[in-house]
C-alpha cells in the first residue's frame, strides 16, 4: 500500500516551476503568494507526449526535464473538459485554443443545452520521486465571452458558484 505524502518539516520558500507559458506562471505565482510561497520561473520548452491522460502527460514532462534540472521542480498540465463534447478539448486544450479559440468552443456548443464543463490540472513535482497532485474545478461554458481577466478559455468558463 502506498504511503501518504508527508511534506518536509521545513517547506521551501521558493518552488521552481518549469513552463514556457508566462500566463500560467503568473497565475501560479499569485496563488502561491497567498500561502507565503514564491515561485521561480524556469522558462523551458520540453517534449509533451500526446495522451488522453493529463497525469501521464505531466509525469512524462517532468521526466524529460529532470536530467537538466535535477531535483526540486514541478510541471503542470491542464485542460478544459466540456461534457457535451465528450471531454473535448481536454488534454488538447492548448492546441484547440491556438486553432479554434474560445469562439470555436462557443460555436460547437451553439445548439447544445448541456454546457457543463470542468478544468482539470495535474502537477508533477520531482524531488527524487515523481509525485502528482490533481485539482478539478466544475463549472459551465457561458453563452458568450465575458470579461478580460485570465487567459485561454477563462472568458467562457464559469466556475460553479460564480
Amino acid at each position: 500500500m502506498a504511503q501518504p505524502y508527508k511534506p518536509p518539516k521545513q517547506s521551501p520558500s521558493v518552488l521552481r516551476f518549469v513552463t514556457s507559458n508566462r500566463h500560467k506562471f503568473e497565475e501560479f505565482s499569485a496563488v502561491a503568494s497567498r500561502f507565503g510561497l514564491g515561485i521561480e520561473l524556469v522558462s523551458r520548452s520540453y517534449p509533451e507526449v500526446q495522451s488522453d491522460d493529463l497525469e501521464q502527460i505531466a509525469v512524462s514532462s517532468a521526466r524529460s526535464c529532470a536530467p537538466g534540472l535535477g531535483k526540486g521542480f514541478f510541471v503542470e498540465d491542464a485542460g478544459l473538459f466540456v461534457n457535451a463534447l465528450r471531454g473535448f478539448p481536454g488534454p488538447y486544450s492548448s492546441y484547440a485554443y491556438s486553432t479554434i479559440g474560445y469562439e470555436g468552443i462557443l460555436e460547437l456548443l451553439r445548439h447544445r443545452e448541456d454546457r457543463s464543463a470542468f478544468f482539470l490540472s495535474v502537477i508533477c513535482h520531482y524531488d527524487g520521486r515523481y509525485r502528482t497532485f490533481t485539482g478539478k474545478v466544475d463549472g459551465r461554458i457561458s453563452p458568450r465571452a465575458r470579461g478580460n481577466a485570465g487567459f485561454g478559455f477563462d472568458p467562457i468558463f464559469i466556475p460553479d458558484g460564480e
